[in-house]
């Protein structure tokens, strides 16, 4: 009996090492219990929205969604039932910056000279494309200057005694 003894107590701390039921009673019980809803849920849209216009207040330079730390998964998930209670992404955002100050915006406001920060970049594309645009244009034309003048038949023959000449001198120095 004593060895029955041994091996049951020794199964049960197999059983606890390697992760397995103790029991046939608990290995029924474990395959008969309904999944659990504790892996990952997709976030409410809202919060989404929401998420990505905030930076992060526990990790600096990162944005919300994707800081890793614990506080700001805690914030997220908050944000998540807030917009799942009804509240709408800006007022998410700005509970967020009520909370933990305006710098964490993501976004400058469209107002004041922030307004430079939404003005200026899409006038630069737009200023570099029309420069592409021109630059192409006058590559691409044709050198337009005056005609070339016809050769006058007198001016053809002095040409040709100078082309001679030179010749000639080249000749005589080699």
């Amino acid at each position: 009996m004593k060895s029955a003894h041994v091996f049951a107590v020794l199964s049960l701390v197999g059983a606890l090492l390697v992760g397995g039921p103790a029991s046939p009673a608990a290995a029924q019980a474990q395959h008969e219990a309904p999944p659990s809803d504790s892996g990952p849920h997709t976030p409410h849209p809202e919060a989404l929205k929401a998420i990505d216009r905030v930076k992060s207040p526990f990790c600096p330079g990162f944005m919300l969604e994707v800081c890793p730390s614990p506080y700001a998964a805690a914030l997220r998930d908050t944000l998540d039932l807030m917009a799942r209670e009804g509240v709408d992404a800006d007022s998410l955002v700005e509970w967020a910056l009520a909370r933990y100050g305006d710098t964490l915006s993501a976004l400058p406001p469209a107002r004041g000279k922030s307004l430079i920060a939404w003005i200026v970049p899409p006038a630069a594309v737009l200023l570099g494309i029309a420069t592409v645009v021109i630059v192409l244009r006058r590559v691409r034309r044709p050198h337009e200057g005056p005609p070339p003048e016809q050769v006058s038949e007198e001016e053809r023959r002095r040409l040709d005694d100078a082309l001679r000449e030179l010749e000639a001198e080249e000749e005589t120095q080699f």
